[in-house]
Parts: C-alpha cells; sequence; structure tokens
C-alpha cells in the first residue's frame, strides 16, 4: 500500500498479534499500516509455546507449513524428585479432536519472522520505529499522530485503530483503560544448552528441595528453557548456570552440566486484564488487553486467537457485509476469555511454584495412586489438555450464537485427519476466509437440490458460503466426520470465517437468509433487478 492511499486500519504493533490482525485484514482486501517503534525485528527469546487451537488458526492463516518444520513437539510432562520420576503425564485429546494434538515449542522470534514473511505476500511491511504517540477519535474515523524513523512527526486519517503495542500500550493509556489485577511472584528464566538425557518431547518439573524448576525444550538441539521460582538472582550467566545444574542433577539423580545461558530475565508475574477490549472505534489485543503468568504458556496463543476473532469480523463491517454491530461480539467473546485465564494461569503459577511442604511430602503417594489407576489418570490428562489447548474455548454466549441458534451454536468445529479420507482438501477449505454451510445431506436429496443451495449466497462475492460434507465438495464415506462433528444425516451446520459452529438445523437451508439472520449483508432478488 503507497502512502498516498490512507490505510483503513492503523495497527500499532507488530508482535505475534498485530502480525495476525495485519493478516487476518490484508488477506480480505482491506488496507492496513502495521507500525512498531522498536527499531527492528526482536531478536531476544520470549514466547515459546504454541498450543493445538492456535496451531489450528496458523493453518486457516496458511502458515502452520512453514512453522511445523522449525518446532519441538512435546507431548508429555515430566515430574521428578530426589532422583526419581515420579509419573509422565501424556496427552489425552481422545475427547478434543484436532489435527495438532500436541504443543508445539518454537521460538517466538522465528514465529513473528514467518508471519512478516506471509504478511509481506499481502503487500504489507512492517514500518519500524514508527512511534504511535496519540490520536483521537470522532464518529467516521481515528487521526493518529505518528513520529516517523527520522523523527518527524506524521498526522494520519484512518477508519480504525487497533492497539496490540504489548503491556506497556500507549493504546490503553491513552484510552484511558487501566489494567485490574495483581502481580505476585517473581521468577528467573534462562535459555540454555543442556548436558542430559532428559527426553525431548516433554516439559520437565523438579522438586529441587528448595523450590522447583521447569525444563522446557526449544527445538534447536540441546537448548531449553530454564525456570527458577525460588533463587532469582541474576548473579552472571556462570553462576545462574552452575546454579541450575545442581539444582537439577539432585532432581534427576544424575550428573547435567548446563552450559552458560545466552539470555537470562528476572521479571514479576503480571495477572491483569481490562473490562473491555473496544471503545469507539479503537480496539485492544494481546498483551495490551491481557497479561498472565508464563506458567501455562498462554499469552501469544491468547493474543493471536484475539487478532484472528477481530479480523474477520472488523474486514466484514469495513467491506459493508456486515452492520457496526458485529463488532461488539469481539469483546463479548474476548474478555470472557481472558477473564478464565487469569484464573487458570493463577492456579498454574501455584502449581508450578509449588511451596507447600506437606503437599510435597504427600505428593509421591498421590501420584502413585494415579500410575496404577489408569482411567484417573487419563481423565486428569484430558482437563490439563482442555485447559491448555484451548479447544474447549467456545463462544456459546455470544450475541452471533443466540441470532444463530440451533444445538451447539458457538462451538469450535474440531476434527481429525483421520476423521475423513480428504483431509487435505478439508484443510484447505478451512483457509478459505469465508462462511462455510456443512451440510449432512439425507439419502433421498438429490445433487441439483444441493448446488441450488448456493444460489442466493453465491450472489455476494466476497461473503459465499463453501458448501461441505455433501457430495459436492468433501465426501465422508464412512461417515466418520459427521459423526465428528455432531451432523447426522439430514442436518447443517453454518460455520464463521474463525472456524466455530454460528448455527444449526436440519433440512436444506437457505444459505442467504441464514446470513441475513446472523447481521451479514446478503443482496435479495430484488436488490439484483
Amino acid at each position: 500500500m503507497t502512502r498516498s492511499v490512507p490505510p483503513q486500519v492503523l495497527v500499532a504493533g507488530a508482535g505475534p498479534a498485530g502480525l495476525t490482525a495485519a493478516h487476518e485484514l490484508a488477506r480480505r482486501g482491506v488496507r492496513v499500516r502495521l507500525i512498531d517503534r522498536a527499531q527492528g525485528p526482536a531478536t531476544t527469546s520470549r514466547a515459546l509455546a504454541t498450543h493445538a487451537r492456535t496451531l489450528e488458526v496458523w493453518d486457516q492463516m496458511g502458515v502452520a507449513d512453514q512453522l511445523l518444520p522449525r518446532g519441538q513437539r512435546v507431548e508429555h510432562f515430566t515430574l521428578h524428585r530426589r532422583g526419581r520420576q515420579l509419573i509422565r503425564f501424556d496427552t489425552n485429546y481422545d475427547a478434543l479432536p484436532t489435527r495438532f494434538p500436541y504443543t508445539l515449542m518454537v521460538d517466538q522470534v522465528i514465529t513473528e519472522e514467518v508471519l512478516r514473511d506471509r504478511l509481506a505476500a499481502w503487500g504489507v511491511a512492517v514500518e519500524w520505529s514508527t512511534e504511535l504517540v496519540g490520536f483521537e477519535q470522532d464518529d467516521t474515523g481515528v487521526t493518529a499522530r505518528l513520529r516517523r524513523p527520522d523523527g518527524q512527526p506524521e498526522t494520519l486519517r484512518t477508519g480504525w485503530l487497533v492497539g496490540t503495542d504489548g503491556g506497556h500500550s500507549t493504546v490503553r493509556r491513552k484510552l484511558e483503560l487501566p489494567l485490574v489485577g495483581d502481580s505476585s511472584e517473581t521468577w528467573l528464566i534462562a535459555d540454555a544448552v543442556l548436558d542430559s538425557d532428559l527426553p525431548r518431547d516433554s516439559i520437565h518439573w523438579m522438586d529441587t528441595g528448595e523450590g522447583t524448576v521447569m525444563l522446557i525444550p526449544f527445538p534447536d538441539p540441546g537448548k531449553w528453557r530454564l525456570l527458577d521460582t525460588a533463587e532469582v538472582t541474576d548473579d552472571g550467566p556462570r553462576q545462574v548456570a552452575d546454579r541450575f545444574a545442581a539444582k537439577i542433577s539432585r532432581a534427576v539423580g544424575r550428573q547435567v552440566r548446563v552450559e552458560e545461558p545466552t539470555w537470562v530475565s528476572v521479571f514479576t508475574i503480571q495477572q491483569r486484564m481490562i473490562a473491555t477490549m473496544r471503545a469507539g472505534r479503537c480496539f485492544l489485543a494481546g498483551d495490551a488487553a491481557h497479561v498472565h503468568s508464563p506458567a501455562s504458556g498462554q499469552g501469544m496463543n491468547t493474543g493471536i486467537q484475539d487478532a484472528y476473532n477481530l479480523g474477520w469480523k472488523l474486514a466484514a463491517v469495513i467491506s459493508g457485509h456486515s452492520g457496526p454491530d458485529l463488532l461488539d461480539t469481539y469483546g463479548q467473546e474476548r474478555v470472557p476469555v481472558g477473564r478464565a485465564l487469569l484464573g487458570s494461569t493463577r492456579a498454574a503459577t501455584r502449581l508450578v511454584a509449588f511451596r507447600s511442604a506437606a503437599l510435597s511430602t504427600l505428593m509421591p503417594l498421590g501420584l502413585g495412586v494415579l500410575r496404577r489407576v489408569r482411567p484417573l489418570k487419563r481423565w486428569i490428562e484430558h482437563r490439563i489438555m482442555g485447559g491448555m489447548s484451548g479447544l474447549t474455548r467456545g463462544y456459546a454466549d455470544s450475541a452471533l450464537s443466540a441470532a444463530g441458534g440451533g444445538a451447539g451454536a458457538g462451538e469450535r468445529i474440531g476434527w481429525a485427519a483421520a476423521d475423513t479420507t480428504e483431509p487435505e482438501a478439508l484443510s484447505q477449505r478451512l483457509r478459505e476466509p469465508r462462511w462455510m454451510l456443512w451440510v449432512n445431506p439425507a439419502p433421498e436429496v438429490p445433487r441439483r437440490a444441493l448446488k441450488e443451495l448456493l444460489t442466493d449466497a453465491a450472489a455476494c462475492p466476497d461473503t459465499p458460503v463453501v458448501l461441505l460434507l455433501s457430495p459436492l465438495d468433501v465426501a465422508d464415506p464412512r461417515g466418520l466426520l459427521a459423526r465428528r462433528l455432531r451432523l447426522p444425516a439430514g442436518h447443517w451446520a453454518l460455520v464463521r470465517p474463525d472456524g466455530y459452529r454460528c448455527a444449526s438445523g436440519s433440512g436444506l437451508p437457505d444459505p442467504a437468509g441464514l446470513l441475513r439472520r446472523v447481521g451479514m449483508t446478503v443482496p435479495t432478488a430484488a436488490d439484483r433487478t
């Protein structure tokens, strides 16, 4: 986009949330400028864990193929104490169908690189050293004041402003939206290479007798992220390495050597969020809206999912395919997610730190019972995955779900590759940035009737419905996919562009009528004459 053409949206902050928001707008034809006050891309290590729901989002964005080979899959959580392995929890996605039943450890530096490259393919480049100084908004747009790389001011008029500018957000501060919550633990983290035989497909938690230590694998050979919840003094890389080596060796019962870390950080855990994520024509997403403990690796994932939720809605309003009320559902849907995560990450923080001496004494006994009672262990593994993966979060209470109606409105549409004979065909369809009508026709419905379903919706080229789960598109000869989607013969489901069920019912649906019901603008036959 040239500077002579004003952007329809200004995105401030080029981290994962900002890159995702800009990508989802740009691939829907919205003119975007993406600025960041930093001098260039980050080079230091930050977020690492990418959970299953975010991997699904990446796949729908078309970047999963570039990121998966550069990450380390993690499918276990192993507990150690005084030279013993107490238990290894495995993943349990049996009731959480997904094509990505694992957590991917990939450095945020790499994530941002891949997202920037993908965004560049849509004609948008990050404008580094460009700072948002202030802004005012009115009923028709936002007037933003920028400081360019050469220090010169620039005044920019745009339709909308998206603040993804981190925990010290200028957008949030100018909107006078306070982060509410608390700060608790102070922890130390370091990235270092270990000489150890610890399995790299697992996160390792260790009761060292002097607090707890966690090890999280990087994709780089031998490299781990180390976390200490007790001794949090950064007294030099060699001293930090020796301290970790002594604690880890004691926990696993054998000698472990730790090289000098390439990065060390001491930080106080913040658990805070704002009560609203929209103020007029301004939106907040990611760390600008909520900050969490890193205990369960939710921060980056939540920000990406915020931006993915906002992107398609803002594009629909800008293109005229929806009224502005659609934007109210952004906060309706994402604020409760942030609130729930504050609770879950607070609990995870307490579990990681594990400061109760009584519980520490009883822990081996309790875990011994779990090892012997496999159904109970599997149930706990399912609960862990449900909370961590993001797959169970939905939007049942959203106004969109109420408008759509039917069983399962607001639920994520989930499936595994084994559920269909054409997994790539189905994945490709999900990458299309549009609404979808998933139809499992009754046996007596002729092919001609299925084709006629799309006539009205196709008249609105940017808001078409793609027909799925029928002989016209993705076949399901064994019926596995239909069962997984809870879509028996003769039933249908309308699916939002971000992959959540919006409406469902039986019989042959009216695609155009369904879209109008949920607030989308689809021309009638009279409009077209």
